[in-house]
């Protein structure tokens, strides 16, 4: 139990350098601290903001340069149908096309980070569907002298329709596509069998 206890201080005059001691580790930790947590994520969002300022910056002009030569090839390649009083219209299109833009833009803004995108629960590969395999795959099989086929499902077995046949069909486990040539791990063991025995 003596272990786990603090030492004994001696009752001298040194007390008060032990305390200010621990009061300026506690200020330094204090520092350290907010150094860590406050300004650490702001300059990351100090990056953040400039990189972003800087790549609209660079799509804005981007878009401008581009609404000015579309309004340039309506101009010069319609001949004299958009000339007199139609002379208009390029602008009013290119207008157009560039709120459209604006529009795209902000509601893109508005609607926060996009969802990933994956796939739908209970989907199940048909039959004809097929697998590609890697070239690594394709090496793999023709370094041992098998033929570098490409794999298809197994046709899904019927999903039995619900109570209304308008309804889709009770999902189903999708079917393990098999490879010519590859061993398979049987149900409930470890490790692949091999011709001369378990490996």
């Amino acid at each position: 139990m003596a272990g786990h206890m603090a030492p004994l201080r001696s009752s001298s005059g040194g007390d008060g350098k032990g305390l200010r001691r621990a009061g300026d580790e506690a200020f330094q930790l204090t520092i350290d601290y907010l150094k860590q947590e406050a300004l650490g994520p702001l300059k990351g969002l100090g990056r953040f903001l400039a990189w972003g300022l800087a790549g609209s910056l660079a799509i804005g002009v981007g878009v401008l340069i581009l609404l000015l030569g579309i309004l340039r090839l309506l101009q010069d390649e319609t001949g004299t149908a958009l000339t007199g009083d139609w002379s208009w219209v390029p602008y009013f299109a290119v207008s157009v096309l560039g709120i459209g833009v604006a529009a795209v833009a902000v509601w893109r803004i508005t609607a926060g980070p996009g969802k990933a995108k994956l796939p739908k629960k209970g989907a199940s590969p048909t039959a004809g569907d097929e697998v590609k395999m890697s070239a690594g795959a394709a090496k793999g099989l023709a370094a041992t002298g098998e033929a570098a086929t490409e794999p298809t499902w197994p046709a899904a077995p019927a999903a039995p329709a619900g109570p209304n046949p308008t309804e889709p069909a009770v999902p189903t486990m999708p079917a393990v596509p098999t490879v010519p040539g590859v061993p398979t791990v049987p149900a409930g063991t470890d490790s692949i069998a091999t011709k001369e025995g378990s490996s």
